[in-house]
């Protein structure tokens, strides 16, 4: 007797296969290794490209969970890192429908004033909120720039290959944005 396979009963195998080789390519010790050193930073930059702190660890989660089901082959843990940048800056992108506030990443001043006698605690709370509130203005590929290059120190290239522009075109674009920020912060919007 012959049995005839409709086309939905032989893809169900392949898919399986695949999943099973997606899900297997990084060893559970290499993934907890690169986890560790690699979530600290990319939830700070969540926060700051979101800036919605209840909407973080959701898209924490999703970066990895996308990071282990692609199908990838990876050069070098930098290649690794930039790519999980990449899946959390579109879905930042994606997931944007509403105007960021800065209410994810405000400074209690009153507590800091209140811890501090000589003033300085105060004024790098009060520097802080103003940086925040500035911050809020720009746009979310502005915010994802500035928050690469000068809090987690990557290169241009690097830079470019997450937000997804040429070396050349991202040299202006950073500039830009350092010059809108700065325009903000001295009280001047642009």
């Amino acid at each position: 007797m012959t049995t005839f396979r409709t086309p939905a009963q032989d893809v169900e195998p392949l898919a399986a296969a695949r999943t099973a080789d997606c899900a297997t390519t990084m060893s559970e010790e290499a993934f907890r290794a690169f986890y560790e050193l690699t979530s600290h930073g990319l939830w700070a930059y969540l926060l700051r490209t979101s800036g919605d702190r209840r909407l973080v660890d959701d898209l924490l989660q999703e970066s990895y969970y996308r990071l282990l089901r692609a199908n990838v082959v990876f050069e070098s843990d930098d290649h690794r890192r930039n790519y999980l940048y990449r899946i959390a800056t579109n879905l930042v992108h994606d997931g944007r429908r509403r105007p960021w506030s800065a209410a994810g990443s405000r400074v209690d001043v009153e507590q800091a004033q209140a811890s501090s006698d000589d003033g300085t605690v105060e004024v790098r709370a009060a520097r802080r909120l103003d940086v925040a509130r500035a911050m809020g203005h720009l746009t979310p590929r502005e915010r994802s720039m500035l928050w690469l290059a000068y809090v987690r120190g990557c290169t241009h290239e690097e830079i470019a290959g997450v937000v997804g522009v040429k070396v050349a075109s991202l040299k202006s674009l950073l500039f830009r944005a350092r010059r809108r920020l700065a325009g903000l912060l001295e009280g001047r919007v642009s």
